[in-house]
Parts: C-alpha cells; sequence; structure tokens
C-alpha cells in the first residue's frame, strides 16, 4: 500500500486518484449579482425620483427640534438649502428661477402640495424665508421645515 492510493486499489488505478477541486464559479456569480443588486439600490435610494421627499438621500445638517418630524406623502415637494445657500429640489442643484417654475408647475399639478423646506444648520433665516416667500407667492399656501429629532 502506497501514500496517496486508495487501500485496496492497484498501482494504476492509484495514478488517477486524487482530491476533488472545489468548483468557484458559482461562488463568483452570486456575488457579482448580489454585488450589482446592492449597487442599483443604493442609487436608487440616493437619487429618489420626481418629488423627492422628506428623506431624499441629502447631507443637509438638519437643526434639532422637539415637535414630532413631518411625514413626507408622495405629493409633497421637499427643498433642501446647503450651507452655502445652494437650493437642491429632487436631488439635483436649481437654480432661483428653476426653483420658482418648479413652484408653479406644483401648484398646477395639485393645490394642497406642501413644501417642506430642509435648511442646514448654518443658512441664514432669509434664505429659509426667500423659499418659502418664493412657494407663497406661486400659490403653495402649506409650509414645513424639517428638523432632526430632538433626542
Amino acid at each position: 500500500m502506497g501514500m496517496g492510493k486508495t487501500p485496496g486499489s492497484s498501482d494504476d488505478e492509484g495514478a488517477d486518484a486524487g482530491f476533488a477541486e472545489i468548483n468557484i464559479t458559482p461562488l463568483v456569480d452570486v456575488m457579482l449579482v448580489l454585488l450589482i443588486i446592492f449597487m442599483v439600490t443604493s442609487s436608487v435610494i440616493t437619487q429618489q425620483g420626481p418629488g423627492g421627499g422628506a428623506k431624499a438621500g441629502l447631507k443637509v445638517n438638519l437643526p434639532k427640534g422637539g415637535a414630532a418630524d413631518v411625514t413626507a406623502r408622495t405629493t409633497d415637494m421637499s427643498v433642501a438649502v446647503l450651507a452655502d445657500g445652494r437650493f437642491v429640489l429632487a436631488g439635483n442643484v436649481v437654480a432661483e428661477e428653476e426653483l420658482k417654475q418648479a413652484f408653479d408647475a406644483a401648484k398646477s399639478q395639485n393645490p394642497d402640495t406642501v413644501v417642506i423646506v430642509q435648511a442646514d444648520e448654518g443658512v441664514s433665516h432669509g434664505t429659509v424665508v426667500q423659499v418659502m416667500e418664493m412657494a407663497k407667492k406661486a400659490g403653495l399656501a402649506q409650509l414645513a421645515i424639517g428638523v432632526r429629532d430632538g433626542t
């Protein structure tokens, strides 16, 4: 009985006997599919569709508040004001004129649209009031301010 041979086998059969290799191709296929799924879902989370929403994946340092948070509906319009004063609507930086046009379009689609203003802590009060005044001039009277949970 030699090394590496199975018991009871002849010498020429032992040369063909060996360890079976592990096939990793199915494992790699599954891992690539999972990677693609994670990449697609993460891009969907950060770039939400038209209308945005209160949780549109923006990095805005909201001030703390004690009241209950406003729950966004699909008809609501979320406007973020970044620390440098730029306006973000549905994940895209927009100019003041484009924001006015978006308010007018929202008014024509649904007059009961709620405008949620999410302003960074460092934004001046005047900039927040400016956004709210643009919404009111467009005819959107329901306004809300987005804040972090105070706890």
